[in-house]
């Protein structure tokens, strides 16, 4: 049978090939859909066996797939949430690989053992000191551009992630080719900071909390923030939380000053133009911009107005941009196939193989 599929929309979309490849866009049965949660029926090149909660996933192939077969007949997915257990695990061969390696500061025993690949790429996960726009005093564009200047983020990088990761000036993944460097905006300069604080009212800084959820980005994030925030005289409590606390005080109560989170979504700028998002941002020209881009489909038009926005937020220094995560993974270096970069939160095992 015919292997095209037309499409017919009612308006321009332009994100629309973008919004199909999305994981939120697959292929439902109605059959499965009721327990998918546990017992997931997809289309791709494996098939779900088991889940041992905490512990593990199993995965087995798919008779009936539509492409061409995948090396690998089984793939386990554990669940590790430990760093060192993570390392151990590894190292002794009871896991072949970590697309996602947890533990930056550990990948240099990994470099120089042949046994092993490390391999840095991309995400689209920007980490950004997210700031509550409608609280005082972080209402006040002085204020929001005096912290700009005062974070040094490749020394959050350094201090953080151990160099892995790539500052950014504004919400927008860097090796995007509608990407705008904006860094030189607010370069890091205490002394301006200083001096934009004291026009705001405060020429001896102000105390603020720092909610930090788990992350090791956010956790000692935290700690190289709240000393670049001192030189300024701006005095940050910091504040740990678990993502459970994280979602309920921060980003469905607004129950924030500051906090450090990686918006890990692709293309997901348009978030600046929802009025009720958790960092309370309003800005009618922005949302104008982001309005012309949904109903825009020539590319090069398409990159123009994502540069326009990315300036936007950028001037406006809705939240301090620090950086882009890496994609740090460590695998068996006889394993080939697995994802460099992480367009989407994936790992895809089509074309991993054994050498």
């Amino acid at each position: 049978g015919s292997q095209k599929v037309v499409i017919t929309l009612k308006n321009p979309t332009g994100h629309f090939l973008f919004n199909l490849g999305w994981g939120d866009a697959v292929m439902v049965d109605q059959g499965s859909s009721a327990t998918n949660k546990s017992k997931p029926v997809g289309t791709g090149p494996f098939v779900f066996k088991r889940w041992v909660s905490g512990d593990r996933v199993e995965l087995g192939p798919n008779p009936n797939y539509w492409g061409e077969k995948p090396a690998l007949k089984t793939a386990t997915f554990k669940f590790i949430p430990d760093a060192a257990a993570a390392v151990a695990a590894i190292m002794a061969g009871d896991v072949d690989a970590f697309a996602n390696f947890p533990a930056p500061e550990m990948a240099g025993q990994f470099k120089n053992d042949s046994r092993f690949s490390v391999v840095e790429g991309s995400t689209e996960g920007e980490t950004i000191l997210s700031t509550n726009n409608q609280k005082a005093p972080f209402n006040d564009l002085r204020v929001r551009r005096a912290i700009a200047h005062a974070l040094n983020a490749q020394e959050i990088v350094d201090g953080a992630m151990f160099g892995y990761g790539t500052p950014i000036g504004t919400h927008f993944a860097p090796h995007h080719p509608a990407y705008v460097d904006l860094k030189g905006l607010y370069p890091h300069d205490p002394e301006k900071a200083k001096a934009l604080l004291a026009e705001a009212g405060f020429p001896n800084g102000f105390k603020a909390t720092l909610k930090l959820p788990p992350p090791t980005y956010a956790r000692r994030g935290g700690e190289v923030i709240q000393a670049q925030m001192a030189k300024v005289g701006i005095e940050l409590e910091l504040i740990p939380v678990e993502w459970a606390q994280w979602l309920d005080q921060v980003f469905r109560n607004k129950d924030f000053d500051l906090t450090i989170v990686s918006h890990t979504e692709p293309m997901d700028i348009g978030i600046y133009t929802r009025p009720d998002y958790y960092f309370l941002y309003q800005n009618p020209g922005f949302n104008a911009i982001i309005e012309t881009l949904n109903v825009t489909t020539n590319p090069k038009q398409r990159y123009a107005l994502m540069g326009a926005a990315q300036a936007v937020i950028a001037q406006d220094a809705v939240n301090g941009y620090l950086f882009q995560l890496a994609k740090l993974g460590i695998w068996n270096s006889n394993l080939s196939g697995l994802w460099e970069n992480s367009p989407v939160q994936a790992n895809d095992l089509t074309e991993v193989s054994w050498k």
